[in-house]
């Protein structure tokens, strides 16, 4: 391997290093709207990345960065390995559609910009109604919970375009200037997607999915299988203490009532 290809392997690490980070603390510069609901700016930062980077850069610094807040958010943990494959495909997407052939720079990076938060506003509350799903809620439940993460994907895609396509316009031309220059090209990436790198990040992403989709569905039937047993004790209170008031009827006897404690 010669000085040149070396160097450019070096720059596309130190990219995806930095575009993570810049992800991550995105993440972070939010706006709270309930428990699990925010608008933030980390899906700025991960069109950014692909449309400075490219689609594998810029989906690997997309995946990394948000798979990282998640992973150490204690709400947001179980969902690191799909908030992974949601931004990684985002990123990608962005990366892409920025190396087509649209010759306006703006216009193709603004189409990019678009379709590439269009197929997270896709992924994301898809992703929230199928956790509902193996949770064992019903579809109504399901349903309304995907309306309302939809609701927030959309004010956040907004914002993220907005952002986006001015920051990567100035400074695709800085980067021009640096060691960074022949990431920002505005063609298509010719080299092979699926290196050993991305293909073990994949493999890992899958496993990690499959096994959370099975821990939810688990912990699903664990919690229905709890709900039913309480539902049961319930109705055999019920029924216990119907029978108690029966007998005191028919017994003639006033059925005793709490006593009230007084207060202090």
């Amino acid at each position: 391997m010669n000085k040149t290809e070396s160097r450019k392997k070096l720059y596309g690490i130190v990219a995806v290093g930095l575009m993570s980070a810049l992800v991550y603390i995105g993440n972070y510069m939010q706006i709270p709207l309930s428990d699990d609901m925010r608008v933030h700016l980390g899906n700025s930062m991960c069109l950014l990345a692909g449309l400075l980077f490219g689609g594998t850069t810029g989906g690997l610094a997309s995946g990394i960065g948000g798979f990282l807040f998640d992973l150490f958010d204690p709400r947001y943990i179980t969902s690191a390995p799909m908030t992974f494959i949601n931004k990684f495909i985002m990123g990608w997407t962005a990366g892409m559609i920025s190396r087509s052939g649209i010759k306006n720079e703006f216009a193709r990076t603004l189409t990019a910009a678009i379709f590439g938060q269009l197929t997270y506003i896709i992924l994301y509350p898809g992703k929230s109604f199928i956790e509902q799903l193996i949770l064992g809620n019903p579809v109504q439940t399901a349903v309304t919970v995907m309306l309302e993460k939809a609701g927030t994907a959309c004010i956040n895609g907004v914002l993220a375009v907005v952002i986006s396509v001015p920051l990567a316009m100035a400074l695709r031309k800085a980067l021009k200037a640096s060691g960074f220059g022949y990431m920002t090209e505005g063609t298509r990436e010719k080299k092979g997607y699926f290196n050993p790198l991305t293909a073990a990040l994949t493999a890992f992403a899958v496993i990690v999915t499959i096994g959370f989709a099975i821990r939810l569905s688990v912990d699903g039937k664990i919690k229905a299988a709890q709900e039913e047993k309480e539902q049961s004790y319930i109705q055999q209170i019920d029924e216990l203490n119907d029978k108690v008031e029966y007998l005191y009827d028919q017994l003639g006897i006033a059925y005793p009532q709490p006593e009230e404690v007084p207060e202090e």
